[in-house]
Formats: structure tokens, sequence, C-alpha cells
């Protein structure tokens, strides 16, 4: 956008990485806080960062707002008459929907959402992780593996944990202590493991934790062989990028369940006891093939040639709203010119 002129102002919440990846990218932005643990302090958060958009947004003047879901840039909008674009593929976020949606102007989410979101919902043929991980936008950099002391063709594996804050993570349960120790134990008989989580790992865990600068990360999903764990968006960098992946949580999501169904790149799992134990199956099942990762590699391929570029797609939707809308509306197949 900016290359093309366009005046973008980025106002981020100071949540795990996202700052200090926007700092590795240089790209210029405006803290609106962290955010906070309990209910209380999430009403609290809610108000103050609503004021920090608002405050920004009036200064600014945009002509459009964008955000992933987000309902205080929503409400800022709403209040300053600037049109608000909602990205959501998050099917069960409640409360996002619920203080987000009546105050934008369109909701944009994959077509393969589940939920019905009236008359300013748009579909598009796509998945958000491809945002960053298309071809055009992602190479895979080989020295990553110099970076976690592995071989050219070595076995390893990306084990995520989620802190379950979020709003949508409230009232969740993910994996306890002894079925992480689980995992780690049984996976470590097949390949190396590598954890990443949100939350401070316990000490029996720490000598697994992934020591590697943040926007590294999609280099080691990329060259692992297998992604597993409670983290729907990673699962989904493992699909595009060709890593098979095992999502394992309470409430899945369209998009991982398109992966499974259309693609075979990532298997959906409840998580309950008994659930998580096969889920832990599945992954060993994968690792002990030897052909699994190869296979996921032209998997990805194919899905990647079946999806549309999406941050292309983004940009001429803004550039050309609100007339893209009447598009979308009109002829949906549009969104098709800007595949691979």
């Amino acid at each position: 956008m900016k290359s093309k002129g366009h005046e973008v102002l980025v106002i981020s919440r100071n949540k795990e990485i996202e700052h200090i990846l926007l700092k590795e990218y240089g790209i210029p932005f405006i803290d609106r806080g962290k955010g906070r643990k309990n209910i209380v302090g999430k009403i609290f958060y809610f108000f103050k960062a609503l004021f920090i958009i608002y405050k920004h947004s009036k200064i600014f003047k945009p002509d459009i707002i964008l955000s992933f879901g987000t309902p205080y840039p929503a409400i800022a909008g709403w209040l300053l008459k600037i049109p608000h674009v909602s990205i959501n593929d998050t099917e069960f976020a409640s409360l996002h929907h619920l203080f987000t949606d009546p105050f934008s102007k369109y909701i944009l989410t994959p077509d393969c959402y589940k939920k019905n979101l009236g008359k300013k919902q748009l579909f598009f043929n796509s998945f958000l992780e491809l945002c960053y991980l298309h071809p055009k936008y992602f190479s895979p950099d080989p020295s990553i593996l110099s970076l976690l002391r592995m071989k050219e063709n070595e076995k390893y594996v990306v084990l995520r944990f989620v802190s379950g804050e979020a709003v949508h993570d409230v009232c969740r349960s993910g994996l306890s202590l002894n079925m992480k120790k689980k995992y780690v134990n049984e996976l470590s008989k097949f390949a190396k493991v590598f954890i990443t989580s949100e939350t401070e790992l316990p000490k029996e865990l720490e000598p697994y934790k992934m020591n590697i600068p943040a926007n590294r990360m999609h280099d080691a999903i990329y060259y692992a062989s297998l992604m597993i764990g409670e983290s729907a968006t990673m699962a989904s960098e493992g699909a595009v990028l060709g890593t098979p992946a095992v999502y394992v949580d309470k409430i899945g999501r369209g998009y991982t369940e398109e992966e499974q169904i259309k693609y075979g790149l990532v298997w959906n799992f409840g998580n309950s006891l008994e659930q998580q134990a096969v889920a832990l199956g599945k992954g060993i099942e994968i690792l002990k093939n030897s052909k699994a990762k190869l296979e996921a590699v032209e998997k990805s391929k194919i899905l990647q040639s079946e999806k549309n570029d999406i941050t292309a797609f983004m940009v001429w939707f803004i550039e050309n709203y609100p007339e893209s809308v009447n598009i979308m509306k009109t002829n949906p197949d549009y969104q098709n010119n800007f595949k691979k």
C-alpha cells in the first residue's frame, strides 16, 4: 500500500511478539498497551484501547479502518463515521463478534467459515495465513537448520502450547502439564522436539524450548516433519507450508477443517483426554511415515494453486472501496483474478 503512495497508520497491542516483529521489519506503529488477564482487567483495557484508537484515528483521518475482528477500531470508526472492515476467521469468538460486527461496515471471512454473519459478510477464497506465507511473500531460509542444530533430512517436531488468555479462549481447557510431558516424551522417540509456548514452561520442559528469533518461526515450521499443538493458526501455517499438522482444541475452525477434509494437511481433535491421546497417536503415525512430509509438500502446492493471494485481493479491495463491495456481491468470482 505504501509503495503505491498510500498512507498507513498501524496501531498494535503489545501481545506476545507483535511489537518485536513490527520493529524487526521496520514498520512504525502506535502502542495501544498490554491486555489484561482477568475479566475486570479486560473491561478496563477495552475503554483504554478504544480511547487510544479513537484519538489517533481522529488525527490521522483514514478513509478506511481495517482490523482482524477487533472491537476497539470498529467502535472508533463508527463514532468517527469512518468505515471499518473486519476480517475474521474464528467462528466462536462470540464476544468479538458481539462488539465488532454491529459497528463494522463489512465483515470478510474465508469461504470455509461456518457461521452466517448476515448481509455484511463477504467471503474470500483463501486462508489468512497466506497473507504472509503465500509463495510471493515467503521464501524459506534453510539456515534455520543450523540455528536449531539440526542436520538436513533429520526429523524434528514443532510443539505449540497456548496461554488460553485470549477473549475467545476464556473457559477453554488445554493440555494438562502431565499430557504436555507425555507428548514430549512420546514424540521424542521418533524426532527431535522443539516447544514454542505463549506461557513460561516448567523446568522439566525448558530444555525443549525453541530459542530462535521471532521472525524465523516460519522457517522452522517449513522444515519440520510435524506441527502439533493447541494453535489453529500455527496448524494452518503448517498446512500452507507443506508440514503435516495436528490441531488439538475444544472447538475447531472452519479453515482447519477444510485443510483436513479437502487437502489432508491438518488433523483436528477435541481436547478431552481421549482425544488428546488419539491426537498424539496421529502425530506419531505421521512421524513413522517416511513419505508424510513429501506428500504434504505436494498437497500444499495444490492448496496454494487453488487459493487466492489474499494480500493482493485486500489491496484491490481497499483501493477500490466501496465499488469493490458491489463487485464482490454481484460477481464474487472476480477475486479469482488474484490467484498465484
